[in-house]
């Protein structure tokens, strides 16, 4: 069989995309540098960049609020289709994704220390910081495999019907003789060893590493005032409105809605609260490939889409340029601002990531949660 040179570099370029080499923009200009582009067309090539990419987050109202802010802008932009799927992005998911050899998921709304622990073993890829602008969220809610979505906070709130005094601090939360009734907790143990330690007296700056006996033994004491460990924000919630507890350590989310739906008798602040982003990662070997999805999590880290975010379910901006375009009633409710990121101490994400696995037994067996 006759070959041109020119059908043989085209052969030698098919072949680099299917490798994952050449990525589709690349692969056109080079074949019309060629003068080659319908032969190029007829390879039979299918573009990971024509699926659409899935994106995976935590379900519930967060699904309308990812369309609203992110996903339907980006099809607008870019022709790219996007599907939501609320499923929940947990560590053991996302390895069970990848085990599969064909993952159906794309860009995952993950934990940024799951990112990272699993970026380390070789399970997510690289950010491509090409793309994807680092500068535009604070240099700790970047790593190599996940970058900020949003900030949220675990916060203290409190019944107002239970005690006239406002509870400013974790010792406060422990100080069942002034702040009497039950309390509520996170079920998992993130801010949960640190509030511990605060009320036990270390400082904010002295957190990290943490000190895992010293903040178990100070969980041990307030364990019999402690009704429950929630699991779900939903859970979190009710306990408040049934009465139950009387202070709870809940994420800043729920807090704004029980403050609203009560009329004010939820009282809760960004004092000693701990501070922690979502991110955005990317599976290896993800259907839609590499160019899409981290163009994707650059549209994302636009400031309109994070001020609509905060806007529908009160998630933070990651990206501190939306500060000046946030209304004036939600500046307050902001935990990313810069008066209130002073108050609250930031989770350690490398810290996390190096030793989740081995405490959260430890940490499960000692509070029965």
């Amino acid at each position: 069989m006759h070959q041109t040179h020119q059908q043989d570099c085209v052969e030698l370029l098919v072949d680099k995309v299917r490798r994952g080499d050449v990525d589709r923009r690349s692969f056109l200009k080079a074949a019309g540098m060629l003068a080659a582009l319908p032969l190029a067309m007829r390879s039979g090539i299918s573009w990971a960049q024509d699926r659409p990419i899935v994106i995976v987050n935590w379900g519930g109202d967060a699904i309308d609020a990812y369309r609203q802010a992110w996903t339907e802008s980006f099809t607008r932009e870019t022709g790219i289709q996007v599907r939501i799927d609320g499923s929940g992005p947990t560590e053991g998911a996302i390895r069970a994704q990848i085990a599969s050899g064909r993952p159906s998921w794309d860009v995952v709304d993950a934990e940024p220390f799951t990112s990272l622990t699993l970026g380390r073993e070789g399970l997510m890829r690289p950010l491509d910081y090409s793309i994807i602008d680092r500068s535009k969220v604070n240099e700790d809610f970047a790593t190599d495999y996940g970058v900020a979505s949003y900030l949220y906070s675990y916060v203290i709130a409190w019944d107002k019907e239970r005690f006239d005094e406002t509870p400013r601090t974790w010792a406060d939360f422990w100080n069942v003789e002034r702040f009497p009734g039950k309390r509520t907790m996170y079920k998992w143990m993130n801010g949960v060893l640190e509030a511990a330690l605060l009320a036990d007296g270390v400082a904010m700056e002295d957190l990290y590493p943490l000190d895992i006996a010293r903040a178990m033994d100070k969980l041990d004491e307030l364990r019999p005032h402690i009704l429950a460990y929630w699991g779900s924000g939903a859970e979190s919630q009710q306990l408040f409105l049934d009465g139950e507890v009387s202070m709870g350590h809940i994420w800043n989310t729920r807090a704004i809605v029980l403050d609203r739906d009560t009329e004010g008798r939820i009282g809760w602040h960004y004092d000693n609260a701990c501070v922690t982003p979502s991110s955005w990662a990317v599976l290896n070997d993800n259907p839609a490939g590499v160019e899409s999805t981290m163009r994707f999590i650059e549209h994302a880290l636009e400031p309109e889409g994070q001020v609509e975010l905060l806007r529908l379910l009160g998630n933070g901006p990651s990206n501190p340029a939306a500060s000046s375009m946030i209304p004036e009633e939600l500046v307050k409710l902001n935990c990313g601002s810069e008066e209130n990121l002073a108050k609250q101490f930031k989770l350690d994400i490398e810290w996390y990531a190096d030793h989740y696995g081995s405490v959260l037994d430890q940490f499960l067996t000692r509070t029965g949660a």
